[in-house]
């Protein structure tokens, strides 16, 4: 079924197809049909999983279809990213389809409604299973002032969150990707545990931070974000966002794009990552892996890797709600 839907949904501009798919999946939430999934908990941030196979930030931004999407079996949603206020993103084209390589390249740039309609969303939407809310900074916003953006976002969400992300690394929005290192990051960290102790003794419910790196740094550094997470208190990586690399794509039609590469060419780079943070890590903080998962092997290698968790995007573009129980049956086998 999904094999056409996808044929019908790929005569369309990506971008549309997307706004398609998402109104698909609400009138599927409407009509009450739900998968039945082989039963995979894990605890991990302190919360409870149904599975350990999630859906990325960056399908729903905006909350509109939570609960169509968690019909279709998905152990946890992620939602976002969402900014303070309400911006519309990079001019179009700015998503573009690379089917030969199961890849999409994306400048999206932080395109969403704001805070207020997605938390309307989220208070309304029918969910039980873990919700992350994924935060980020308005692109207008000076680099120096970041964390205003951060602190204001955990502040609204912070009630209605199973826990957050913070993303420090999409390749779209103008030098973000400075404040995942050295002192930048350390000082925004830091500020972000400090304004969860505040929120955590206010409502008297703590919730988890994760923070959602990128595949495109060194070794070393790597091993620096790593410590820095540690030190500040936070509770899990997300590893990782999209790549500006193009290696293994560069003779294929609109590689040349500006933006974040994702899909089936992130596999190993980021599954690499995984390794590398699993072993600075050594268990003090979680991973939930994300990149290049489009078989269920994938979701268990990323696992093998020293992942808790996974998240998949590109590969449930490409591959539809199968690949959601093939991943939750290659882990079950992996844990066997």
């Amino acid at each position: 079924m999904y094999r056409l839907a996808r044929a019908l949904l790929f005569q369309l501009p990506p971008e549309a197809a997307h706004q398609l798919a998402l109104k698909l999946l609400d009138s599927r939430a409407r009509l009450g049909v739900s998968a039945s999934l082989p039963p995979l908990p894990v605890q991990v941030m302190g919360l409870k999983f149904a599975n350990p196979v999630g859906l990325a930030a960056g399908f729903d931004k905006n909350g509109e279809a939570i609960e169509g999407l968690a019909s279709l079996g998905f152990g946890f949603i992620e939602v976002g990213t969402v900014t303070p206020r309400a911006q519309p993103g990079n001019p179009k084209p700015r998503l573009f389809r690379l089917p030969e390589a199961g890849a999409l390249i994306n400048r999206m740039g932080f395109n969403n409604q704001g805070l207020d309609p997605l938390l309307a969303r989220v208070r309304t939407a029918r969910f039980n299973g873990v919700l992350g809310i994924n935060i980020g900074k308005n692109f207008d916003t000076p680099l120096e002032r970041a964390a205003d953006d951060y602190l204001l976002a955990l502040d609204r969400v912070y009630l209605h969150a199973g826990y957050v992300a913070v993303n420090l690394s999409s390749p779209n929005t103008p030098q973000l990707r400075r404040l995942q290192f050295g002192d930048s990051l350390k000082a925004l960290l830091g500020a972000l545990s400090e304004r969860r102790a505040v929120l955590a003794a206010r409502y008297r419910r703590y919730v988890p931070i994760a923070v959602k790196i990128a595949p495109d740094m060194s070794e070393s550094d790597t091993a620096e974000v790593a410590q820095a997470l540690i030190d500040s208190g936070m509770d899990a990586v997300i590893a990782t966002n999209t790549t500006v690399s193009r290696e293994g794509v560069e003779h294929l039609p609109q590689s040349a794009e500006a933006g974040g590469l994702s899909g089936a060419p992130l596999r190993q780079r980021s599954t690499q990552m995984v390794r590398q943070l699993a072993s600075v890590l050594r268990g003090r903080l979680p991973i939930i892996a994300a990149g290049g998962i489009s078989e269920g092997a994938h979701a268990a290698e990323k696992i093998e890797a020293g992942a808790s968790l996974v998240q998949l995007y590109s590969g449930f573009i490409y591959r539809g709600p199968a690949l959601i129980e093939e991943s939750v049956k290659a882990i079950a086998a992996l844990k066997q």
